[in-house]
């Protein structure tokens, strides 16, 4: 991870879990944000007015929809809607979802702020344990647990992987029980589900 990312991580660490992200989500509703595509080391205001912005946006959506753009090399920059500038207090929000979305494309993050936005661009130099140590720090965004907790989880990965799987399907049957078709089987919430339909 470059020194940057670094920074900024243990500026607002821990990462936020994706219970506090779904929460923050309910008390803030229908959160969006303008968010601009840039070239490394050519930002310019006027580019909010330009067809690389993506005012009053879901970050979610637009991070899938366009990836290409950071595949390609650019930096996307986030701010609050209208201000050209991003409240602090969203930073760790926007760092749990970003790196949740990006999770499946399995691409480890270059993450800073500059000119009081949020910048987000693709590690090309990270190798393999630049993106183990990345993902270690949003470990919890998944799980909901805090890093430094012991979580009894064996060390071993199919291990884990058994024990994880087999508790979730425990705890899937034991809510099955209780709540019968009101229950959302695994991290998922409401929102995913009807997506899926």
């Amino acid at each position: 991870m470059n020194q940057l990312t670094k920074n900024i991580i243990t500026e607002f660490s821990p990462m936020w879990t994706n219970k506090q992200v779904w929460e923050f989500e309910e008390i803030n509703e229908n959160l969006t944000f303008d968010l601009i595509y840039v070239e490394p080391g050519k930002y310019d205001e006027d580019l909010w007015k330009s067809k690389h912005s993506h005012l009053d946006s879901d970050v979610r959506d637009v991070a899938v929809r366009t990836f290409d753009n950071l595949l390609d090399g650019d930096e996307l920059w986030l701010s609050s809607k209208g201000t050209k500038s991003l409240d602090k207090k969203h930073v760790p929000y926007l760092m749990a979802i970003i790196v949740d979305t990006m999770i499946e494309e399995e691409v480890c993050l270059n993450l800073r702020i500059e000119k009081d936005c949020l910048v987000i661009a693709i590690d090309r130099n990270a190798d393999v344990i630049d993106c183990k140590e990345f993902f270690e720090e949003f470990y919890h965004l998944a799980t909901g647990f805090n890093y430094d907790t012991d979580t009894g989880i064996p060390e071993d990965e199919t291990e884990a992987e058994m024990y994880l799987t087999r508790l979730q399907e425990e705890f899937d049957e034991k809510m099955k029980n209780i709540l019968g078709d009101k229950y959302l089987p695994g991290n998922n919430d409401p929102d995913t589900i009807n997506a899926e339909e």
